[in-house]
Parts: C-alpha cells; sequence; structure tokens
C-alpha cells in the first residue's frame, strides 16, 4: 500500500521525504520490522519508542511516523510529524489492513469484571446460531475456533487490525472482543468501527496506572463516547456508573438490571451448584451458570444478541446449553464430598461476587474456605481490601502467593494481612507456597464444605521474577484429589 493512503485521514504536522513509496508492513515494535515497513515510534509507559528509530531503519523500515524527528535522518527514508503517534497508530492500521472493522459486526465489552464471560459467550453463542465468528479475550483470541494465544487483555492497534482482518478472511460475520481501560486510553482501539458496546460494572482495579478512580471510570466512559449513532450501547443500571457512561453516547442507549426498571430484566428463581433457573424478560430458562452476577453477565448476553437481530426465543434457547468460561467458578468435585470452585476473581469486587454465589447455593449448609492472594508489582490499595472481603465471607482463609512477579512473595501477603484486626486473623493462615497452601484448604476441608481457590483462574503460570513458571489451580486440586 502506498504511504499516501496510509496517511489519508492523519493530521500530519510535517514530512521529510517521498509519500509516494510502497510500505510492505506496519509495526510500533522495532525487533518486528521487516523491509519496507512503516515503523511508528509511540512514547510509552515503559521506554520511548523514539529511541528505537535507528534500529527500525537498520531492520529495513523506509518510513518512521513519529513526534518529533531525530536529530540524524537516513537518506531515503521518510519521516512524518503527527502531534500524538498515540492517537494515530490506530488509524494508520486500520487502512493498512483494509479497514477490517467495517466488514463485520464488532461488539466491545467493558467495565472492572465480567468482561470475558459476556465476550465469549456471546461467541459461543453466535457459533450456535451458525454464523462464524472472531473473539478477543483475555483467556485466548479464537478465528471461527482455531485458537490465537492472548498475552494483552486487549493487543496492541496493529495486532489488532491483523487479527480482525484475518477474521474478515476466514468469513467471520461477526466479532466479540474486550476492551480493557488501558485499551482504551492508550488508543488501541482507535480507528475501530464498534457495532455495539456493553458496560458490565466498574470497582477498583487498575489505579497502579491510572492513578485515580476517576480516571479509570472516564477510560471506559470514552469508549462509549466514541460509538456512532448507528450503533448500540448496553449498560447495567444496577451499577451506579451505568447512567454516567452512555450520558454522552450517540449511540442506541439500552439497560439491563436485576433490580430496578430496565429494557431487560432477569431473576433467579432456584440456584443449585449445577446451575440456576431464571426468569428473562417473562421467559423461563435453566442456565449452567450460579451467582447474581452471572444472571448480569447472561443478561448482557442476551440484550446484545437481541439488539443484533436474534429472536428472544432463540437466544434462551441456546442460552440454556451455554457453559462457564475456563477459571470462571469452576467447580470440581472431590471424592470426599466437597468442592473446590477455580475462580479468576482479583478485585475485591469479583470476590465479593464469587463468594456471594457460594453463598446463595450453600444457604448455610457447609463451611467457606477461601485460598487467595494478590498480584505483584499493581495497585497495592486493593491488597487489604481483597482480604478484608475473603474474611467477611470465610469460615478460614489461606493468604498466598498470585504471581508475585518483581515483588517478594511475602511482602504481598504482608500488605494483604495489614488490613485485618485480630478478630480476623483468629479466621486467618498465610502459606506462602501456593500449591502448598490449596493442599491445606483440601486438608481442612469436610463434606459439604466449597474451598474457594481465587484469583488465577484460567492462568496456567506463576510469574516470578519475571520467569512465568508452569502452574495451573485447576491441575493442582485434581492432583489432590487423586483424579
Amino acid at each position: 500500500m502506498k504511504l499516501s493512503e496510509l496517511l489519508k485521514n492523519v493530521e500530519v504536522l510535517n514530512i521529510l521525504g517521498d509519500i509516494d513509496k510502497e510500505i510492505t508492513g506496519v509495526n510500533i515494535d522495532s525487533r518486528r520490522i521487516e523491509e519496507g515497513h512503516l515503523f511508528v515510534a509511540i512514547p510509552g509507559t515503559q521506554t520511548d519508542g523514539h529511541k528505537f528509530i535507528p534500529k527500525a531503519i537498520e531492520q529495513g523500515a523506509t518510513a518512521v511516523l513519529c513526534e518529533y524527528f531525530p536529530n540524524t535522518r537516513v537518506p531515503g527514508v521518510t519521516y512524518i510529524a503527527v502531534e500524538s503517534t498515540e492517537d494515530w497508530v490506530g488509524e494508520v492500521a486500520t487502512q493498512f489492513y483494509g479497514n477490517p472493522s467495517t466488514k463485520l459486526k464488532l461488539v466491545g465489552v467493558t467495565g472492572t469484571n465480567g468482561k470475558t464471560t459476556i465476550a465469549t459467550l456471546l461467541y459461543n453463542m453466535f457459533r450456535k446460531f451458525g454464523h462464524k465468528c472472531g473473539l478477543l479475550s483475555t483467556v485466548c483470541n479464537y478465528i471461527e475456533g482455531e485458537p490465537i494465544a492472548a498475552d494483552h487483555t486487549t493487543p496492541d492497534p496493529i495486532e489488532l487490525n491483523r487479527l480482525l482482518s484475518k477474521m474478515v478472511d476466514a468469513g467471520c460475520e461477526y466479532a466479540f472482543m474486550e476492551c480493557s481501560s488501558h485499551a482504551i486510553a492508550q488508543k488501541r482501539i482507535g480507528g475501530l468501527k464498534f457495532k455495539g458496546g456493553l458496560f458490565t460494572n466498574l470497582t477498583r482495579d487498575h489505579l497502579d496506572y491510572h492513578g485515580t478512580f476517576e480516571n479509570y471510570r472516564d477510560a471506559k466512559k470514552a469508549f462509549f463516547d466514541g460509538l456512532d449513532k448507528d450503533a448500540f450501547a448496553i449498560t447495567n443500571v444496577d451499577d451506579k456508573n451505568g447512567m454516567f457512561m452512555v450520558q454522552n453516547s450517540k449511540a442506541t442507549v439500552k439497560t439491563y438490571s436485576t433490580r430496578s426498571m430496565a429494557d431487560f430484566k432477569a431473576k433467579i428463581i432456584e440456584c443449585h451448584f449445577e446451575g440456576m433457573y431464571l426468569e428473562i424478560d417473562g421467559h423461563e430458562v435453566g442456565v449452567q451458570f450460579i451467582g447474581k452476577f452471572n444472571v448480569s453477565n447472561l443478561l448482557a448476553v442476551y440484550g446484545a444478541a437481541v439488539m443484533l437481530g436474534k429472536k428472544p426465543e432463540d437466544i434462551l434457547v441456546i442460552m440454556s446449553t451455554l457453559k462457564s468460561v475456563n477459571g470462571r467458578l469452576e467447580p470440581i468435585r472431590s471424592p470426599e464430598g466437597y468442592t473446590a470452585i477455580v475462580d479468576y476473581a482479583h478485585t475485591p469486587d469479583a470476590l465479593e461476587n464469587v463468594l456471594n454465589a457460594i453463598h446463595e447455593v450453600l444457604d448455610g449448609q457447609g463451611s467457606v474456605i477461601t485460598v487467595c492472594g494478590a498480584g505483584g508489582n499493581r495497585d497495592k490499595g486493593k491488597r487489604p481490601l481483597m482480604a478484608q472481603e475473603a474474611v467477611k465471607q470465610s469460615d478460614r482463609v489461606i493468604i498466598t502467593s498470585d504471581n508475585p512477579r518483581f515483588e517478594e512473595p511475602q511482602d504481598i501477603i504482608n500488605d494483604m494481612l495489614a488490613g485485618l484486626d485480630a478478630k480476623q486473623m483468629k479466621k486467618v493462615i498465610s502459606i506462602v507456597d501456593r500449591k502448598e497452601a490449596i493442599r491445606t484448604a483440601c486438608m481442612m476441608a469436610k463434606k459439604g464444605d466449597v474451598i474457594l481457590i481465587a484469583g488465577k483462574g484460567h492462568e496456567d503460570y506463576q510469574e516470578i521474577q519475571g520467569v512465568k513458571h508452569h502452574f495451573d489451580d485447576k491441575e493442582v486440586v485434581r492432583e489432590i484429589f487423586g483424579n
């Protein structure tokens, strides 16, 4: 593609060199540059991409999109200056890959909790409807059944458009994706055209990056501000920020709720560990999920399917066949008659929701033992809150290691324990080794009890000092159970 074509919608400040040249690829990582590529220099949170312009040219870049020209310029290389490369990289990537988001129906899901579940269930539902679909999620990316490993909740703009382009090439009609606050703030979804957006809920998370809750909230809101008038926005009015999210949106706004008046409503009729019986918009349906928060998730899925043109009765038939997402409230029965539940809950609110769901089913019969930790090099303020939430709704709590990253596991545990008073500490023990913590919980459990193993869910690794070691909570539990 001609460089001039790539730049046709970009607000350029200055150009040095020829823009009538062919560009064979676009990249923000100098290590991935090949002959004829355009290198986009982004001032990232860790390092400034402008430092890697010489390396990118050495690798074969024939054009550079930057915010300021380097002191030393190479003959034959075209330099394009813009006010913010972060603002324009999405537009350039969209152009290079042929505007793939306009060739399928793209639905984004944002919020603190529930993004993976909702996006994955929509993907599974629409495949059951007979459509070819793509999925971009924390757990894994899929192009019509083919898994592609996911390193971030939302890929960078170039990788994102490349994946969407591959979905179009594979004949996909729909794509469902998680839109993280980082991705929105960093303009990773810039240039994409969404058919619809869904808001789940908003609680404390990622303050290590955003600084304040207001910044975090506003990043989510920016997604809905950017939707076109021919799109739809579905918001959870049970969350106090639900209507705030869509107050400036040009999209058609719809609401969902389990407690108040809304366009899409639901209530629980019966609840067991095997699932729930619900009433959704006057129709009764059995689902293979538990917990009030999953009722909200299913309502969002239902609302999106309705807005995408599916009949309510057909939606509910397929909904009854859907299963829980990997590592989300995933039960494993022990030979001794107790249940271990593995869940990704890694925020205070998510932990509260999962424990509420367990108590809804237990109804006072049996004890709850919670195993949890907190991630290293992340928001330290939520660590004591996680411990408090675990103690509040558990009979015993084992504080252990999660992904310590570059912190000492014991330091993270101490931060969590600092949130507990002497009375609460009587319920708690700490074991740094996560496998031993899970084993200890299993030794404590009796018939009818539930062990919640929270924080890692689908993850099959533990990150320690920059190295990912294989570790899967479900594998550990099954090994302990002997099956």
